[in-house]
């Protein structure tokens, strides 16, 4: 090979490396075939004050970015505290996947307004598949953030998201 494109040939490989590696960093498409299960138990009651009988809030997901499924509902607890419970939970696993509440409105054909206003994240998506819970801080107005969804915040997008309607 003439060495004139030696240097050239050099730096193309080195820059195709770099941009698979940042490509696979950014993407992690291996998350597309991967799962990661969860089976949390509901809150005990430790006290028969804790935990009510009745929801607060309940809700299904629709899908958006990816297929979701599974239903939502929000357990009052004591001191004005509130516990998300996602149940029968199924998306499909991907980076910085987290459970936000949001003010904005369920879109059937998309997510993409769920981050438009005001949201409350409340931590990593534990697991693509099973049942969690999620802590909702006390004081949280349940009728402004009338949503859950789980949200990637390296793509800024909706994977699924479910209204919660208030129960009666």
């Amino acid at each position: 090979m003439d060495r004139t494109k030696r240097p050239i040939l050099w730096t193309t490989v080195a820059a195709v490396v770099v941009l698979v590696a940042v490509g696979l960093y950014l993407f992690q498409p291996w998350r597309l075939f991967t799962s990661n299960r969860v089976d949390e138990a509901a809150p005990v009651a430790t006290d028969q004050r804790q935990v009510a009988t009745e929801p607060l809030a309940t809700g299904s997901f629709v899908s958006h970015e990816h297929e979701t499924s599974g239903s939502v509902e929000v357990q009052p607890l004591t001191d004005g505290k509130a516990n998300l419970r996602l149940t029968d939970l199924r998306t499909s696993d991907g980076p910085a996947l987290h459970v936000w509440l949001s003010d904005q409105p369920v879109e059937q054909d998309g997510g993409g307004n769920l981050d438009d206003g005001d949201h409350l994240d409340l931590g990593d998506l534990k697991g693509n598949e099973g049942n969690q819970n999620y802590a909702i801080p006390a004081g949280t107005d349940l009728d402004r953030f009338s949503t859950v969804t789980i949200w990637c915040e390296r793509f800024s997008v909706s994977f699924g998201a479910a209204e919660l309607r208030q129960s009666t």
